[in-house]
């Protein structure tokens, strides 16, 4: 197989089923930003020196994948109806996110200011990962807009950004490297 079609030079691309669509089109716009999303994980990952936390990312990146294909199938819950079913988080994903969270947190003390993204560097890839998720959320909620979304993409991505933010923190926490504190100034 070639990893060059020339099917996407006049700026379109395939759905999943075959449909072409514009290259900047809501649902492509989606799923692209969980694809970079993805991408920034493994440069995290890349430098993550704790196994429990790594072993989660791989999770997450797969489960990343899932809803990539979700969002890349116009469709997707009526094609499961039929049996022809693709791979889609579910809510027992979800809990498992929650799971993690609240393990994690048991590490930390609890919050007194805002955190400033940074402090090692595997902690502000986190931090990066974390706003990319934001970005793949407000996407998938634009596409919702206009077409049918399970409800359950958009609270993945939300608890995931939430346990991006924990795992920062705990990286921080575990390198003994202070958390970046925000200071308000007087203007």
């Amino acid at each position: 197989m070639k990893i060059y079609t020339k099917g996407g030079d006049a700026g379109e691309t395939s759905l999943f089923g075959g449909e072409r669509v514009s290259k900047s089109a809501p649902r492509v716009c989606a799923y692209g930003e969980v694809d970079e999303l993805n991408s920034v994980l493994g440069v995290a990952a890349s430098e993550l020196g704790h196994d429990d936390l790594l072993a989660m990312l791989r999770v997450i990146q797969s489960s990343l994948f899932d809803l990539g294909g979700e969002l890349a199938t116009p469709g997707a819950d009526e094609r499961e109806e039929k049996g022809k079913g693709i791979p889609r988080v579910s809510e027992r994903d979800i809990t498992e996110l929650e799971g993690w969270i609240d393990a994690l947190e048991t590490e930390l003390t609890p919050l007194r200011n805002f955190v400033l993204p940074g402090g090692a560097k595997a902690a502000a890839l986190l931090h990066l990962g974390r706003t990319v998720c934001r970005r793949a959320e407000r996407n998938v909620i634009a596409l919702s807009a206009h077409e049918r979304i399970a409800p359950r993409v958009v609270k993945y991505l939300n608890r995931l950004s939430d346990l991006l933010f924990v795992m920062a923190r705990v990286v921080n926490r575990r390198a003994d490297v202070e958390e970046p504190q925000w200071i308000g100034r007087e203007r």
